[in-house]
């Protein structure tokens, strides 16, 4: 029997490919949990349709993400905190704080798109990257000073 995957199944195939697999397996498993319709002509032209649908979406995210990175590229933040001895800070500085500082400077970010390890706990300068995109990033510098 073949199906239109409309999930990935790990070891079987990606979202929209047609696989055959066992009317059963089919019947009993993928088709009730949602994750593959049966491959008639109708579910076909279906398929064809949110597929181009999905490319237009993404198509047009990836150009606002280039716009946003165009902004954000070379902007420096600076965030005040206190600070104990050898510039240990009382607190950290989270991804949230950097987010809060850029819509500060008038640019909205996600705090979720920011790349970072682990919070910020000593002052000085550093690199973050946000992932605007999957293939889309850009650079900020975020000084941590002594208030």
């Amino acid at each position: 029997m073949e199906v239109i995957l409309l999930e990935d199944v790990n070891k079987l195939g990606d979202m929209g490919e047609i696989v055959s697999v066992k009317p059963g397996y089919a019947r009993n498993y993928l088709i009730p949990q949602g994750l593959a319709l049966r491959a008639s002509t109708g579910n076909l032209a279906q398929l064809k349709h949110q597929q181009q649908m999905v490319e237009a979406r993404r198509i047009r995210q990836r150009n606002e993400a280039l716009g946003i990175q165009g902004k954000l590229n070379g902007v420096s933040v600076t965030i005040p905190k206190k600070s104990g001895e050898n510039d240990k800070l009382y607190g950290s500085v989270t991804k949230r704080d950097i987010a809060t500082a850029l819509e500060a400077q008038e640019l909205t970010i996600n705090s979720k798109k920011l790349l970072m390890d682990q919070p910020i706990k000593e002052l000085g300068i550093y690199k973050l990257t946000a992932k605007l995109h999957a293939d889309v990033t850009a650079d900020i510098r975020v000084w941590v000073v002594a208030i």
